[in-house]
């Protein structure tokens, strides 16, 4: 019985902070550089937020420790809701990838709600004789370990989705790590790549100055910020599917009143037809609604799933 009271109390004691919060400003932590999709997508729930609440939601950048540097400031925020954090597809390879962190990413964290699915955009530099999805899988196979793949890191979403394509078309493309997915970028302009899954925000420009080709795109659709481009399912390769996701998080201990809060005003923002637009161009899909308990069993699938996929593909930190 005593145990019941407490919880009482503590439920209501929750519910009275969600009533008057946020009563000051509110701190997103991205856990990439300013310009990252993570990044993109803080700025412009943030926005949204300041509007809603009537309080400034300021983004703090904390990169480092390929994401692990901004999610463990995060779970040693305050869990009053004043603090969230932006989560992403590494965070469930580094546990991993890297070894123990000083967090646990299940317990150490609330999830809010998963907000957006991303998708990639397979390219190639504009002077390369590969011209199309099957032209690569031919040259891959008939040359394993000659192509190579740039990433902006080992764990990155573009390593990972590089090495399910490997292992779906039974091809070996050599990974070249770069510090970030801009220098990766560069390099492959420069063809000291064979080809790479770059970010729409990062590729379109690049392919509409003739300075990168692209063969496919990840999404299961057709992406409006490049409507020419052929799915991977079009260019002939079945069953793949390549999608990352972002969602947002809290400090675990932050009452439900207030994560419920969040899950209801981000959603409320990312409704919006001039947001769902903007983010779009970046390849960007807002994810239908969900509840947290929802984001939160998406995160404990995806840590098995590419735990999983690390220790079957022998991936390393280095």
């Amino acid at each position: 019985m005593q145990g019941l009271a407490t919880a009482s109390l503590l439920s209501a004691a929750g519910t009275a902070a969600a009533q008057t919060f946020p009563d000051k400003a509110v701190k997103i932590i991205v856990p990439l550089p300013p310009g990252s999709p993570p990044d993109v997508l803080a700025r412009v729930v943030s926005e949204g937020l300041s509007k809603l609440w009537k309080q400034p939601v300021i983004v703090e950048n904390r990169p480092g420790g390929t994401g692990s540097v901004g999610m463990q400031a995060l779970v040693r925020s305050p869990a009053d809701g004043h603090t969230a954090g932006v989560l992403f597809l590494t965070h469930t390879v580094i546990p991993e990838l890297m070894g123990p962190l000083p967090y646990n990413t299940l317990t150490d964290i609330e999830p809010i709600t998963n907000a957006v699915w991303l998708y990639n955009v397979l390219t190639v530099p504009a002077a390369s004789p590969i011209r199309s999805l099957q032209d690569l899988v031919d040259r891959a196979k008939a040359q394993p370990g000659a192509l190579t793949y740039g990433s902006g890191g080992n764990g990155s979403p573009a390593h990972l989705v590089a090495e399910s394509f490997n292992l779906a078309t039974q091809t070996k493309m050599l990974h070249v790590p770069f510090r970030g997915p801009a220098e990766a970028v560069t390099a492959l302009i420069g063809e000291q790549l064979s080809v790479m899954f770059a970010t729409v925000s990062t590729a379109a420009p690049l392919i509409k100055a003739e300075r990168l080709r692209a063969l496919a795109v990840t999404s299961p659709e057709r992406l409006s910020a490049m409507p020419s481009v052929p799915t991977l399912k079009e260019a002939g390769l079945q069953g793949l599917e390549l999608k990352e996701w972002e969602g947002f998080v809290a400090p675990a201990g932050t009452p439900k009143a207030i994560i419920a809060k969040w899950n209801q005003d981000v959603s409320q923002v990312l409704a919006q037809p001039e947001v769902r637009a903007r983010l779009a161009e970046l390849g960007m899909a807002v994810a239908e609604r969900n509840r947290p308990e929802d984001f939160g069993s998406l995160i404990r699938k995806e840590l098995e799933h590419w735990g999983g996929f690390v220790r079957s593909r022998g991936l390393k930190p280095t």
